[in-house]
């Protein structure tokens, strides 16, 4: 028997937890905190979770803002991710639209991060209800991860066996679109090279020094010439941490620039790893300087699975998009203002349809395969997929062309359209999550397929045993 469109029944256990999470996702919007300074954020979470009758563990891989609560016994185990980590310097009232911030300079909700744990969390706990309702066997997780934002706090989980028991991952995350996501990303590593020179007078005799800013800007010239001779979706960026100080007299004597290199795998980011250790040797050969490189996060390309995203369409198709109302797409009008028409187009690009200039909230379920264009980023989601069969869902929350890392998607964070993507992510949620514990036959070929996919190339974790999460006590600011 088919069940119609719009009726299940859990889904209406996410529906009655609604004003309990829109309440949690406000507050965590209102306490925004970088990557791994959550503190205020992952209390929040623990509330909800001890209310909600989940066991409870602290610090996961010794990070003091990961969080993990599990309900149920035996059987299979499905973990939904969550996030909560905001941005530096995006801080804006929400439910405006003109750029407002609410302390200058202060951090932001501008990925939408307070909604991702929020609505994962909702789901873990409407399962928990479907699992004890129906007496089955069966663990469901919510794993509340910190500092996806540059953070690579998934990695560092993933590499000290948190979810080596666990059978599937599912997640979701705020966008323009509703969808499955598109298991496409970039492998990621960022790492500092420091510069050692020698100091001396820049006028009165500066043939005695040796200058580390020379070096590190001779390095983004090395950088910079290697672009033509790359991959065309590799990417490298990089930010001068310590330019040597603010004397124009003094010859530098150390200098610190982070490169952050991108690749579509790993194989391929080693490789361009590698070319960009030769290049910063090669700038301190010719400044006669010394360089030190210290890694500080990385994270791998995701990993697609086909049944979990089958089993996340169907459960999307019958559910629907979002239902929003005039009130909804008039401050949709109002902050598409601030927006460039390449950016409106850049939204039906990535869903591969053409482009309709009066579509102010997306109303539309995107198909499962689906000719998309458009840059991609990095999440730490990726190390999860190499661990364990993992899907995702894209949701509206924002105006049709709202640019994520800006003020316009903070600006959403407390709306009625934020809260309503965020509910009906839930029950995207939720609902694949009880099909998985429903369906063995499609767990296993979840598994298979996640199997099939390793046996070539399996996972090396790429970080390296001795690099450690930058947790307070270390300036945090520096990673973002």
């Amino acid at each position: 028997m088919t069940t119609p469109r719009n009726t299940d029944h859990i889904w209406d256990l996410v529906d009655q937890r609604r004003e309990a999470y829109i309440g949690l996702s406000d507050r965590v919007f209102d306490i925004p905190e970088i990557a791994y300074t959550e503190s205020g954020s992952v209390e929040e979470h623990a509330d909800m979770l001890k209310a909600e009758g989940f066991r409870i563990t602290r610090d996961l891989a010794d990070i003091p803002t990961a969080i993990m609560g599990e309900a149920g016994e035996d059987g299979p185990v499905i973990a939904i991710l969550g996030e909560f980590d905001a941005l530096p310097e995006l801080g804006q009232q929400s439910g405006l639209a003109e750029h407002c911030p609410v302390t200058p300079g202060g951090p932001g909700h501008g990925c939408g991060h307070n909604l991702l744990g929020s609505a994962a969390l909702m789901a873990a706990a409407a399962v928990k209800d479907f699992l004890a309702e129906n007496g089955l066997k069966g663990r469901v997780r919510y794993y509340g991860c910190p500092a996806e934002e540059g953070g690579a706090a998934k990695g560092f989980m993933v590499r000290a066996g948190l979810f080596d028991d666990v059978d599937a991952a599912v997640s979701w995350h705020p966008a323009t679109f509703t969808a499955v996501n598109e298991a496409k990303s970039l492998a990621n590593m960022r790492i500092d090279f420091t510069f050692h020179g020698r100091a001396a007078h820049a006028a009165g005799s500066p043939e005695l020094g040796r200058s580390a800013l020379d070096a590190v800007e001779l390095m983004n010239i090395g950088v910079n010439y290697m672009r033509e001779h790359m991959p065309d979706n590799d990417r490298i960026h990089y930010a001068y941490l310590d330019a040597g100080g603010v004397a124009p007299n003094v010859v530098q004597a150390k200098a610190t620039v982070r490169q952050l290199i991108r690749s579509r795998d790993l194989a391929g980011l080693r490789a361009l790893i590698a070319r960009v250790h030769k290049i910063a040797e090669g700038a301190a050969l010719m400044s006669e300087t010394r360089v030190e490189a210290s890694v500080v996060s990385a994270v791998s390309n995701l990993v697609p699975n086909r049944p979990l995203e089958e089993l996340m369409q169907a459960n999307l198709d019958r559910l629907g998009a979002p239902e929003f109302d005039a009130a909804d797409r008039a401050f949709a009008k109002e902050i598409r203002k601030t927006f460039t028409a390449q950016e409106i187009a850049t939204t039906f690009k990535r869903i591969g349809i053409k482009s309709d200039p009066d579509l102010l909230l997306c109303d539309f379920v995107a198909p499962l395969d689906r000719n998309s264009e458009g840059g991609e980023g990095s999440t730490d989601v990726g190390d999860v997929s190499w661990a364990v069969p993992t899907v995702q869902a894209r949701v509206a929350t924002c105006a049709v062309g709202t640019p994520f890392h800006t003020w316009q998607l903070t600006a959403h964070g407390k709306t009625p359209v934020a809260h309503k993507g965020m509910v009906h992510a839930a029950k995207i949620m939720a609902g694949t999550a009880r099909d998985l514990f429903n369906n063995p036959e499609t767990l296993n070929a979840a598994k298979t397929a996640h199997k099939d996919r390793l046996q070539n190339d399996p996972y090396i974790c790429p970080l390296d045993d001795d690099v450690m999460p930058p947790i307070p006590g270390i300036d945090t600011n520096r990673l973002l």
